[in-house]
């Protein structure tokens, strides 16, 4: 499903939609009140970092997970990652297989950082953290989960897509917030925002609340695939597919079609067919993301072409510190 258009439009131009949904909102806040106070958190005996959001939708978490996991590789810790899964079925805890499992059992985002970190998918967010505990995690980071009262966070990071920042700022479902704006980046012990210096600089002016959040891109991994002046038709089931088909143009390609699909949408045999057609008919190279790349089917994957990206921050220093002192994870990045 798509999130309603009305969610992301400035504050002042939310309109009726917004107003009317304004009721169900109070009861959002109720149920997410009564989730707080009946949960037990559990406390980890070891650091629990949680990368999260405070829209629904994507981000730039997942991302900034597979650079905190680079990021903390030449510490010498067993890192391990727990995820919801989202898109997979297994509702764990379940160490995910690159080699076996498939993103219909695991979800996509699973599959991606498990090249990097032994992975769990757990709907049950404080059962994956236990397992990856039991199996010898010396630290845990939690790819989204900061509004999931049952596990005990050490060290929070916000995760801002700086194109989009909160939207209209209203609450689910009149606005995309799980949280207001004010409490959520309260609990938060660092905030990533992510875009191009454009975006960034939007989203400061109209959430002066952003002041001091960590600058940060995506920025395209060097494969040597020729991109520039060549003609491709690109498709992307992501958070924001338009933030790929930005990519693309910065790389110099020349997008004869942009096609957007769901977040973790799956590919049936038929559309994949129809993709590959087409492209082929305007003379187009097939050009996708990693993300997509893992659902779709091995023989498909020849046709088409990845781009993958790296979450880039202007400067590591607040992150550090924030692990180091918060979470008392200690980093040897001399």
């Amino acid at each position: 499903m798509r999130a309603p258009a009305f969610w992301w439009r400035a504050p002042e131009g939310a309109g009726w939609p917004a107003r009317l949904l304004a009721p169900a909102v109070a009861l959002w806040r109720m149920e997410a009140r009564r989730r707080k106070r009946a949960a037990e958190p559990y406390r980890a005996p070891v650091p629990v970092i949680c990368v999260g959001n405070l829209t629904v939708g994507g981000a730039g978490k997942t991302p900034l997970v597979a650079a905190l996991l680079q990021r903390l590789d030449g510490s010498g810790a067993a890192v391990h990652v727990v995820s919801r899964g989202h898109g997979g079925r297994l509702a764990g805890p379940h160490r995910v297989d690159p080699g076996r499992d498939s993103h219909g059992e695991v979800g996509d985002e699973a599959l991606m950082l498990a090249a990097l970190a032994p992975v769990w998918v757990a709907r049950d967010r404080g059962a994956g953290v236990r397992a990856a505990v039991g199996a010898g995690a010396a630290a845990v980071v939690m790819d989204d989960g900061f509004q999931n009262p049952s596990v005990a966070k050490d060290c929070s990071i916000v995760v801002v897509d700086a194109g989009q920042a909160f939207g209209n700022g209203r609450l689910i479902p009149a606005g995309p917030l799980r949280e207001p704006v004010p409490e959520g980046l309260a609990r938060a012990h660092a905030v990533v925002l992510v875009g191009e210096n454009a975006e960034r600089e939007r989203a400061l002016t109209r959430w002066p609340a952003l002041a001091g959040a960590v600058a940060a891109r995506l920025v395209p991994v060097e494969t040597g695939l020729p991109l520039a002046g060549e003609p491709v038709m690109a498709f992307a089931g992501i958070g924001r597919p338009e933030k790929f088909f930005a990519t693309l143009r910065r790389l110099g390609a020349d997008i004869v079609q942009a096609i957007p699909f769901p977040d973790h949408a799956a590919y049936p045999a038929a559309v994949l067919r129809r993709l590959l057609r087409e492209a082929r008919a305007r003379g187009a190279m097939l050009v996708t993301t990693e993300k997509d790349a893992v659902r779709l089917p091995a023989a498909f994957r020849r046709e088409v072409a990845v781009v993958q990206v790296r979450l880039e921050p202007e400067d590591w220093s607040a992150l550090d510190r924030a692990l180091a002192e918060v979470a008392g994870f200690r980093l040897n990045l001399d």
